[in-house]
């Protein structure tokens, strides 16, 4: 029984010593206050979560209080418009759930916003979304109403009636804290103005230090960034942070380096130093073996990363590697122990 147990400690402390690699730790510079994250669920609805949460950051910065807004209210109101769209430009649009932070403050500013608890759009007591039917029955409606040589005078209020079915009617007006509101006066109360507010970008195929509409699916409305060297980009949006504000940033989350365990990193998959024990073979490896065996090290151990350039990020863009398919929320800065 001895020798049992002591061999079995030996194997622990083996495969402990053995396993044993370094990991981030994190030391939080900059935390600019946020409100609670919420779960947008089963929905392609993250840039409304992330755009609203910036807002509800801007209404912390601005000593307003801690606010719920409505994230399916601005859904809702994106869904109206880009049906309007898809038929002006005959389906020649990206008729899709996904949209943009221009998404979030255009529709502020065109229609105001209400908290949470006057647009929830859950229906039959649910308690998370799920636009997976939803988004189907809109995109085949759409179809079916461009599909014809005429379009009717009454197409939107058959594509109003399926948002109302299963989003619920939008809110004429509402009470918060004992006071009646609307959309846009509950806006001017919360003092949001989108003249605020600015997208920046950074790519090479349009000037600098000038305004273009980035050229992705989900902008739909065409939406100008401000296009700036990918340095100065990012010393903006440091300066922003260590300055109190919070940034709405789209990003590709179907990269390898992203993981579950919380890190986004760019890892540089002809590194030695994230080859392990046998560098040899490892060099020798197809590049897409080598940048899978990565992938699935993010998180777990410290990787060496790239370092971005311009070049490396319009190519990406060009090429189609790396897209805008995720909304987030940065609220600060933190380094890890290689600074």
């Amino acid at each position: 029984m001895h020798k049992l147990t002591l061999i079995v400690v030996a194997l622990f402390i083996s495969v402990s010593l053995f396993s044993q690699k370094s990991v981030y730790t994190f030391t939080v510079v900059k935390e600019n206050p946020i409100t609670s994250v919420k779960n947008q669920a089963s929905t392609s609805t993250c840039w409304s979560f992330s755009g609203v949460s910036f807002l509800e950051s801007e209404l912390l910065r601005k000593g307003k209080g801690t606010f719920d807004l409505s994230e399916m209210y601005i859904v809702r109101r994106n869904y109206e418009d880009k049906a309007e769209k898809y038929v002006r430009t005959h389906g020649h649009l990206n008729f899709a759930p996904g949209g943009s932070f221009a998404d979030v403050i255009e529709t502020l500013d065109e229609y105001g916003i209400v908290p949470d608890d006057a647009y929830t759009g859950l229906i039959d007591r649910a308690e998370r979304h799920d636009h997976g039917e939803m988004d189907k029955v809109l995109s085949s409606y759409m179809k079916g109403i461009i599909g014809n040589n005429t379009v009717s005078t009454v197409w939107n209020k058959g594509f109003c009636g399926i948002l109302d079915a299963y989003l619920k009617e939008k809110p004429a007006s509402f009470t918060y804290n004992g006071k009646t509101y609307t959309p846009q006066s509950f806006k001017d109360f919360l003092g949001l103005d989108r003249n605020d507010y600015i997208s920046i970008t950074s790519f090479t195929h349009h000037p600098f230090y000038a305004s273009f509409p980035l050229e992705v699916p989900d902008n739909w409305r065409w939406a100008n960034s401000y296009n700036l060297p990918v340095d100065e980009m990012m010393a903006a949006i440091d300066n922003a942070i260590m300055k109190g504000y919070t940034v709405a940033w789209a990003s590709d989350v179907s990269e390898g380096g992203f993981s579950r365990q919380g890190i986004a990193i760019v890892p540089d998959e002809n590194a030695a130093e994230n080859a392990g024990t046998d560098q040899t073979k490892w060099l020798g490896l197809p590049e897409r073996e080598r940048r899978s065996t990565i992938a699935g090290k993010v998180g777990s151990e410290v990787l060496k990363e790239k370092n971005i350039t311009q070049e490396m990020r319009q190519l990406a863009y060009d090429n189609y590697q790396t897209t805008d398919d995720h909304g987030m929320h940065i609220y600060g800065i933190a380094n890890d122990q290689n600074g």
